[in-house]
């Protein structure tokens, strides 16, 4: 049963950022040889593994909305420097919009059941309204 996950993007004010972000370790896993693969480090590793491995998704909290996503390619295990077990969530690179969707601050992560799931956008859908438009009509109930 596919499951996928969701996470507030601290840092990022809009999905322009996000995608930056995204931009500079792909070319950094480039270089280390490990492909073309966006990593993010996460604290708890997540307990339904093979759930989120079968189509799962990273959903982003872009400031209070969910607005994009990227499918999870990968969870391994990592040790921080400091000893401490943590998670690296591997993702494909294309952050895929989806119907904005707002959300309340939390911390980490969280599963996100496939019925929950924000749909995608389609390229050819009539809504052309930049990302922060769309964020700023959801937060409001418009979309």
């Amino acid at each position: 049963m596919t499951l996928h996950l969701q996470k507030l993007c601290v840092g990022a004010h809009t999905v322009d950022d996000l995608d930056a972000w995204v931009r500079l370790r792909v070319a950094r896993n480039k270089k280390l040889g490990r492909g073309a693969v966006h990593d993010h480090v996460t604290r708890m590793f997540p307990k339904r593994r093979e759930d989120l491995l079968d189509g799962g998704s990273l959903y982003w909290v872009i400031k209070g909305v969910i607005l994009v996503r990227q499918r999870i390619i990968d969870l391994v295990e990592a040790t921080g420097q400091d000893g401490v077990r943590r998670c690296e969530i591997l993702l494909e690179p294309p952050l895929i919009p989806v119907t904005p969707q707002p959300r309340r601050a939390f911390q980490g992560w969280r599963y996100l059941p496939s019925a929950d799931a924000p749909a995608d956008l389609s390229a050819g859908a009539d809504d052309d309204a930049p990302p922060a438009l769309r964020a700023e009509l959801a937060e409001l109930g418009l979309l």
